[in-house]
């Protein structure tokens, strides 16, 4: 059987825990995911307009098998520098790769682009990204808030308000319950939703009303699938962290990476293309043996795929309208309610 998590977040996966930070005045912030202990990790970047940092650490034939961190950010290339506010802390929490005594914190990361958003960028010589990044270090739970917050305050989707969203599920395998989550900093320049229409393309993944209940009714037959957008190149991005206790490789964490960037297809359309730097982390903290390394294996990547699909609606379902981005809820929450029975006129 196949449920959710108690919490329905990615810190519902054991030893998990989640960090954020935000300038409201600036309209950006940085999300924190980290580990307990060190984890194995790998990635899969398909967007076409990627901007990241330590990714290349994770191919399986390189030298470093665990991290100590992963940092989703807004800010586009000056984001990168969160990375930095995020290993001065684990480093004064003596957190890191242990080279001959030097304390090296492993932290991959990925940034969206937040710059036109409305908000104060004049920051002057320096960026604020690295302050930023020790404190959503500094702020680390075994929860986190959903919406307008971390690298979600700033981002947009499709026209709407993105946001940041989480999702988990718990399965058995073969007596043993193994627990997989994601986060998702959704900032797409494709839309969450289906033309004309209310309706989330993940609304079939949905569980617990978490969507609000998607009225599957109101998808209007034949579905008018053009698209169309301004938007200029490099200026969005999903970025997506999946966490598993299950015991895997490297070469597995990057197996489990490729088949949950299907969870963005699923949520986004378009999605993977010249203007996103869609990216899918994986974090494996190592305390649950699989029962089959094939085909449990594979069972644990397609559910980290829907759990990247409810992730990334409730990033945007979450969401709360700022400046002129407009909230999926503020736009259809009347809508939602009359479909679920709440709303009396």
């Amino acid at each position: 059987m196949i449920r959710t998590g108690e919490t329905n977040l990615i810190t519902d996966v054991p030893g998990i825990q989640v960090g954020n930070a935000q300038d409201e005045a600036l309209r950006s912030g940085v999300t924190v995911i980290k580990p307990d202990q060190p984890a194995i990790a790998s990635v899969d970047v398909r967007g076409g307009g990627p901007g990241t940092r330590e990714t290349e650490a994770l191919n399986a034939d390189c030298l470093v098998d665990f991290i100590h961190a992963i940092v989703l950010s807004g800010g586009s290339a000056y984001g990168l520098d969160s990375a930095s506010g995020v290993m001065a802390y684990l480093a004064e929490k003596k957190i890191g790769f242990d080279l001959g005594g030097a304390i090296i914190p492993i932290v991959p990361t990925a940034i969206l682009f937040d710059l036109l958003n409305g908000g104060d960028k004049n920051w002057g010589r320096f960026a604020p990204y690295r302050d930023l990044g020790y404190e959503a270090a500094a702020n680390v739970r075994h929860t986190t808030r959903l919406g307008n917050i971390g690298a979600g305050l700033g981002a947009s989707s499709g026209g709407l308000k993105g946001g940041l969203g989480s999702a988990s599920l718990v399965f058995d395998d073969n007596g043993t319950e193994i627990t997989v989550g994601a986060i998702a900093a959704v900032n797409a320049s494709g839309s969450a939703t289906i033309p004309g229409s209310p309706v989330m393309w993940a609304f079939p993944f949905e569980r617990d009303n978490e969507l609000g209940g998607q009225p599957v009714a109101e998808i209007k037959l034949p579905i008018d699938m053009d698209f169309n957008l301004d938007l200029q190149v490099g200026t969005n991005t999903t970025l997506v962290t999946v966490a598993t206790d299950a015991i895997l490789t490297k070469p597995q964490a990057r197996r489990i990476a490729i088949m949950a960037q299907d969870g963005l297809a699923r949520a986004i359309r378009w999605v993977h293309s010249p203007f996103d730097g869609d990216s899918v982390f994986v974090l494996a903290t190592g305390k649950n043996r699989l029962s089959d390394p094939d085909h449990a294996l594979s069972k644990l990547g397609m559910l980290a795929a829907d759990c990247v699909a409810r992730a990334i609606a409730r990033g945007v379902y979450e969401a709360e309208s700022l400046g002129d981005m407009e909230s999926y809820r503020s736009r259809y929450g009347r809508f939602l309610l009359h479909q679920s029975g709440e709303h009396n006129d």
